[in-house]
């Protein structure tokens, strides 16, 4: 009882402490207000939602365990003749960033198991970004006023690409080794500065004695620390601007319906969080990733076979290989369009587009409204059939990166499977653009039948000449309302051929992303109804909170 009653008085202090702390907090700064908004905050339930909660979680989960790696691990590429556990290895000259790897995952307690956990989560963390931005994509969230968050997200996706790369590089094994030889050639390619930044990049001439040590630094310093800024940021924006949300009864673009953040979002919100942690760390016990102890220690003359980057940067292998051999000599210098074409110009071409993307698309629409309701895909053909294109084109990229293992396995010929790929490149997007703008067009046909039908009630019923008909039923107002609801910006008007360039190029670009559409009906009345749905805030308003 007395141990008891000093606990409850401990207790109680501890309670009157915290009180006392969070009334002379309260009286100096704005806390209750604050924190009273904030855990009111509401936040529109569905699925996709959470995509973004895993790459944040992910992310934490990087940390914690690259904070554990930093404990072991020594960048130094000064050789030393191994010692370690791993016998076929033991007298090798290592370099110190191999060995302290090779301890790390085999002599230290558990450290394979947090570094397999660090490199899933890294692989969870760009995964989850890129599909987070799919869905910001194909939903329009995109548009105005998130186009500021749209940036700071393709910038986090860059950065992750970044950041991966100098991880994936760190423990200086063969596999790593042939991933920095390819880099080192990509960044000679570049015209003029190309051989000047490498040298500058690796200290000398490849391989180098520095390049570790700078990757080092980049990837446990410099990159987080803007990643963990612009999550910050990105985070504060989303709470500033409110979410966006599908159509629904009661759901406007004036308003958030949703669950408060405190207690429901944030006991959902912790539930994800500890169901991200134990699914990456059950992929870490169960499925080995990355065993340098097989590929050995890094050789300037060696190259590992069936050598594959991370699926993220698989599409550059692909590109590079799939790029036909062309080399100039201008004034002296050797242009490599070979690597320089693949390597260079098509990533910074597809930054530059997703980063503009939302600026083409409001100067074609003209559309300067804030929109906080999300499009559905097949309202939009022409933007998913673009989507779905780039899509395409990624994965026959990453496919033709593994042209060697596929030519290997099925007993192919590499050649044929190369100009194969060279041809799908082309043609597979144009394709799938071509064939996903048909199939949301035919499912608005369907959507517009069921409004005016009804849909199949499973019942057969005979009529009086003796024919046979299933009877139809109407919708339920919520399906209808779904249906009924969206904004398809109309195309603009022609301007005419005497008006200049830029404007007949935009209106020819609107009429081709909204002249084929298919007409829902509706009365006049709900014509009104959606259009005071769908209309935006108020001049210096916000969506208010449900």
């Amino acid at each position: 009882m007395l141990l008891g009653r000093r606990r409850a008085r401990a207790g109680a202090r501890a309670r009157q402490g915290a009180f006392r702390t969070y009334v002379v907090l309260d009286r100096r700064t704005p806390a209750s207000e604050l924190a009273g908004r904030l855990l009111r905050k509401a936040f529109p339930d569905h699925w996709s939602f959470l995509l973004g909660e895993i790459a944040l979680y992910s992310f934490v989960l990087l940390v914690l365990t690259g904070t554990y790696l930093t404990l072991f691990f020594d960048p130094s590429l000064a050789e030393v003749p191994y010692r370690g556990s791993y016998e076929p290895l033991r007298g090798v000259l290592v370099s110190e960033a191999y060995a302290s790897t090779l301890h790390l995952s085999l002599d230290v307690r558990g450290g394979l198991l947090i570094r397999q956990m660090h490199h899933w989560a890294a692989l969870v963390f760009v995964a989850s970004i890129g599909v987070h931005m799919l869905r910001v994509f194909f939903t329009g969230a995109f548009r105005r006023p998130r186009e500021t968050n749209w940036f700071v997200g393709v910038t986090l996706f860059l950065l992750a690409l970044v950041e991966g790369f100098c991880g994936y590089s760190l423990p200086d094994d063969l596999l790593s080794g042939t991933g920095l030889r390819t880099a080192d050639s990509i960044v000679q390619s570049i015209p003029v500065v190309g051989t000047y930044l490498a040298f500058f990049l690796w200290g000398g001439q490849y391989p180098g004695e520095v390049i570790d040590r700078r990757l080092y630094i980049t990837h446990v310093l410099f990159v987080p620390g803007v990643m963990a800024a612009l999550i910050v940021l990105h985070l504060i924006m989303v709470v500033y601007l409110k979410h966006t949300q599908w159509s629904g009864r009661g759901r406007t673009n004036r308003n958030v319906v949703g669950k408060p953040l405190f207690p429901v979002y944030t006991a959902k919100s912790l539930g994800l969080l500890l169901i991200v942690f134990g699914l990456v760390a059950a992929m870490s016990a169960v499925a080995q990733i990355n065993p340098i102890w097989s590929y050995g220690p890094f050789r300037a003359d060696q190259v590992s076979t069936d050598a594959q980057p991370d699926w993220y940067v698989g599409f550059l292998e692909g590109a590079l290989r799939l790029m036909p051999g062309v080399e100039w000599n201008v004034a002296g210098h050797t242009v490599m369009w070979n690597v320089f074409l693949p390597a260079v110009v098509l990533p910074a071409l597809l930054f530059l587009v997703l980063y503009l993307y939302p600026v083409f698309e409001r100067w074609v629409t003209g559309d300067t409204a804030e929109h906080h309701l999300c499009d559905r895909p097949r309202d939009r053909p022409v933007r998913t059939g673009l989507g779905v294109a780039a899509l395409v084109g990624y994965a026959v990229l990453l496919m033709a990166g593994g042209n060697d293992v596929i030519a290997t396995e099925f007993h192919a010929d590499l050649n044929l499977l190369t100009w194969l790929f060279r041809a799908a490149f082309f043609l597979a997007p144009v394709a799938a653009f071509l064939l996903t703008r048909r199939v949301c067009l035919a499912l608005q046909r369907h959507e517009r039948r069921l409004l005016a039908e009804g849909e199949e009630s499973g019942q057969v019923q005979q009529d009086v000449a003796g024919g046979m008909g299933e009877t139809h039923r109407p919708l339920g107002a919520e399906r209808r309302y779904r249906l009924l609801v969206r904004e398809i910006p109309r195309p603009l008007e022609d301007p005419g051929p005497g008006a200049p360039l830029r404007q007949r190029l935009r209106a020819g670009l609107s009429a081709w992303y909204y002249a084929d559409r298919v007409e829902l009906p509706l009365t006049d009345e709900e014509r009104r109804e959606i259009s005071g749905r769908t209309a935006g805030p108020f001049a210096g308003g916000a969506p208010e909170e449900e």
